[in-house]
């Protein structure tokens, strides 16, 4: 494995690239490549395996698919045929939501040419796919577990595939896709070029290199599982009971129109976002048990604003694409430290500044201890002074509804007089009707004789 360091910035235009590839270049206003870009493209242009580590929101999309459809490019034809239109390129990701931003990223790339795109990925009917793949496409976009599916349809072909990409490699491996990614590369043609992207660089990964990568040249634009430095990172110390008043307060007093709030359940990002909508702060979650559809329709309502707080599981870790969100928040820390790194990945991109608040208890400081091992610091801790406006409301509240009873108490009218003058009267019995009363009740209470073969005496 060649290690490659290049120091130099160049623009676009001295990559090699093509006249339509520029031109879409100019106009989504990109100038200048990012320093992953500026190293992978030349690698990968000239036809080599490559294994490239940068941390996310570095434009490692832009880094392979540039490549991508430059090679690609001799092979365009508007030929109506789909067998004039194989898929030529795989590209794999973890996530649904990756795979949807990649492919966008690749559509806009190659708007001036002839190439076709597509994304195929599970949570749909994979029905409403099969049409679009049945007219061809050079460039397909996928998730592991729906390409298997639409392989075992026969839908589609990977015997002319040329070009092997594998995006957030390292979490494909969290995600269990090793079995998945084992069929499918013994499905593609054994010559043919591998580009392989991580954010971090485990053995896990090293070993996968090892098996698909020929060769490979490495490329890393920063430390391997190193964090931004465009992000501020706090830790606050806090009870896990008072987590959810301390996320209420610091949304509210921060005015953020664009937070992710990171859980590790579906469960409790769900409740979240319910408690905070109740709270008048605009939520909204995304996690696993979320189908496609509203997945899609709440981060299209927080990337236009109109949700300011997305509630996330790890699973939208990876797949979120935010131009200059400015904080992050760890609800709950992750117990692998390395989905931290992740996480706060989604802030601080291309250049921008961000802010990464972590809330700790007491029973997740082992989390934090292995977090600072892996990238290397300490993070700043702190303490906040915790609003508890809801506690003092209803205690504000009893003491009123305490006074008014104190008040009631105090102001108890005194008892008015009858009408009727017979009913203020005191009691006054009736002395014979009392007395016949009586004389009954010694009556009722002589004894009855009992028979003698019962052992009662006869009477004289």
């Amino acid at each position: 494995m060649t290690e490659i360091v290049t120091t130099d910035s160049p623009s676009f235009s001295t990559l090699g690239l093509a006249p339509e590839l520029l031109r879409a270049l100019t106009e989504s206003g990109y100038t200048i490549p990012t320093p992953i870009q500026a190293q992978a493209i030349p690698v990968a242009l000239a036809g080599g395996d490559l294994m490239a580590g940068a941390q996310t929101g570095t434009g490692k999309t832009a880094a392979f698919s540039l490549p991508l459809l430059q090679k690609l490019l001799p092979l365009a034809n508007n030929s109506t045929s789909p067998a004039k239109h194989p898929v030529r390129a795989l590209i794999l990701t973890p996530t649904r939501e990756l795979a949807i931003q990649v492919e966008e990223s690749v559509k806009a790339y190659a708007k001036h040419t002839q190439l076709r795109s597509l994304v195929v990925y599970g949570g749909v009917d994979i029905k409403t796919q099969t049409p679009h793949l049945k007219t061809g496409v050079e460039v397909l976009v996928a998730t592991p577990g729906r390409l298997l599916d639409h392989i075992e349809q026969k839908t589609l072909q990977l015997n002319q595939v040329q070009m092997l990409v594998l995006d957030e490699a390292d979490r494909m491996l969290d995600m269990g896709f090793m079995p998945d990614l084992k069929r499918i590369l013994a499905l593609l043609p054994k010559q043919r070029q591998n580009l392989m992207f991580s954010a971090t660089f485990s053995n896990e990964i090293k070993k996968l290199a090892d098996d698909f990568l020929t060769k490979p040249q490495l490329i890393e634009v920063a430390r391997s599982n190193a964090t931004n430095d465009n992000v501020t990172q706090k830790v606050y110390q806090v009870a896990q009971s008072d987590k959810e008043a301390l996320l209420i307060q610091l949304l509210k007093d921060a005015d953020a129109k664009q937070v992710i709030v990171f859980t590790k359940t579906k469960l409790t990002a769900s409740r979240l976002s319910r408690s905070l909508v109740r709270e008048g702060i605009a939520a909204d979650a995304i996690h696993g048990d979320k189908n496609q559809q509203e997945r899609i329709k709440a981060l299209d309502a927080f990337k236009a604003g109109t949700v300011s707080a997305l509630i996330a599981t790890d699973v939208a870790a990876r797949g979120l694409d935010i131009s200059e969100l400015p904080m992050v928040i760890n609800y709950e820390i992750p117990s692998a430290p390395e989905d931290y790194v992740h996480r706060i990945g989604r802030t601080g991109r291309a250049g921008a500044l961000g802010v990464a608040i972590s809330f700790v208890s007491d029973d997740e400081e082992k989390y934090l201890v292995e977090i600072e091992k892996l990238i290397k610091r300490q993070i700043s801790k702190e303490t906040v002074a915790l609003d508890r406006p809801s506690s003092r409301a209803r205690s504000h509240g009893a003491s009123q509804v305490k006074e008014r009873e104190t008040s009631t108490a105090r102001r108890i009218p005194s008892k008015k007089k009858s009408a009727d003058p017979w009913f203020d009267k005191p009691y006054e019995p009736n002395t014979q009707q009392d007395k016949n009363v009586v004389a009954t009740r010694q009556i009722n209470t002589k004894k009855a004789p009992v028979a003698a073969l019962l052992g009662g005496l006869s009477r004289k």
